[in-house]
């Protein structure tokens, strides 16, 4: 069963310019999704889906292959994940290579892990699901979420503004780091986020956006706090840490960490 891990990595972007290759704790952020594809063991080719040199070289650098460039389509504003993927896997059925598993990778995505990837493939292999899809819970139960209406607040969902938070239904969102899916199910359906998909829960300080400026600069000190130094001063992989009470009480100010109190 043969496996792609597709890293889409194009050159534009509006709000951090460059942000693909941006330099992210010492590297760039490009290069922690390209070693945690290779370093999980689980590809038989890694590779990025680009129209930029720079991070075609980048990429190559930290081992990736580029065998195409995107088109002007794929390359557009518009364009859709499921566009990228799509002409990926024609590209490469017309060189003769076909693959059932694949796993679209994003390049700004420094807290995936190589351990992570593989658990993910195996879950998938052994499983009759479409897709595998990493989450994280939310911090804060959705049915307590207040609207703004004719400038007053008022709660979203009423019958639940006496239930207890531990009677709640958990709910979760997609953890914005990679997808793994059966490419059969995705040319049948045309979406990865169509038929039966498995969850892969991942824990808070495994998961941050990085849209904005504010974005970068959390995730960095949310990086810090996970790693710490090897011998030869290279980063080992992510683990949880206790985080010292200074530390803990700036991150919950600025909003990385949640503490997680329930109302009743």
């Amino acid at each position: 069963m043969k496996t792609l891990a597709i890293i889409t990595a194009r050159g534009g972007s509006k709000r951090i310019p460059r942000k693909n290759i941006r330099e992210f704790c010492g590297k760039p952020i490009l290069a922690y999704s390209v070693e945690a594809a290779l370093g999980s063991s689980s590809f038989d080719t890694v590779m990025i889906s680009t129209d930029d040199e720079e991070i075609a070289a980048i990429g190559k650098k930290f081992g990736a292959e580029v065998p195409f460039f995107r088109s002007a389509e794929t390359s557009s504003d518009h364009a859709t994940t499921s566009d990228v993927l799509t002409e990926v896997l024609a590209e490469y059925e017309k060189r003769g290579q076909n693959f059932e598993i694949a796993c679209c990778i994003y390049p700004t995505a420094p807290f995936i892990t190589a351990q992570r990837l593989r658990e993910a493939v195996a879950a998938l292999r052994d499983s009759d699901a479409d897709t595998l899809l990493p989450v994280v819970s939310f911090s804060y139960p959705p049915q307590r979420a207040l609207v703004i209406r004719d400038g007053c607040l008022v709660f979203k969902h009423p019958e639940h503004l006496t239930t207890r938070s531990q009677d709640l239904e958990k709910h979760y969102h997609d953890a914005g780091q990679f997808y793994t899916f059966r490419t059969a199910a995705f040319k049948k359906n045309g979406n990865i986020m169509q038929g039966k998909i498995l969850p892969l829960v991942l824990d808070e300080l495994e998961v941050q956006d990085i849209d904005t400026e504010d974005d970068w600069r959390l995730a960095e000190m949310k990086y810090a706090l996970l790693h710490g130094e090897n011998e030869d001063g290279s980063l080992p992989a992510p683990r949880i840490v206790n985080i010292p009470a200074e530390e803990k009480k700036e991150l919950l100010r600025r909003g990385v960490l949640h503490n997680g109190n329930d109302q009743t």
